[in-house]
């Protein structure tokens, strides 16, 4: 496990983590907004979420975001925090996603 956090740290400082997400529905919608992400998600109010230290959020189009950063550990939380917000819906696959899931 030690040689495993090891490894990630070196790999994190040299050419970081990323993890890019995908918005797939009608109307679903993400912008920055200073240090805050908000996500237009089909709910009648939007969502913002803080940004925390040491990831970097990247709006690429209004439905692809990126996550990065240099710990591995935060960069996929931070991605699973933001997919849990619209799982995605198993019959029309509405939600957010990861690329290529």
């Amino acid at each position: 496990m030690n040689r495993s956090l090891i490894n990630n740290a070196v790999i994190g400082s040299v050419n970081g983590y990323e993890k890019i997400l995908e918005l797939v529905g009608v109307g679903y919608r993400a912008a920055l907004k200073g240090n805050q992400l908000n996500l237009q998600l089909g709910y009648s109010h939007d969502i913002n979420f803080d940004i925390p230290s040491g990831v970097k959020i990247a709006v690429e189009k209004q439905t692809t975001l990126k996550v990065t950063g240099f710990d591995k550990q935060l960069v996929g939380s931070v991605a699973s925090k933001i997919k849990s917000f619209r799982k995605i819906e198993p019959y029309k696959g509405k939600g957010i996603r990861e690329k290529d899931q």
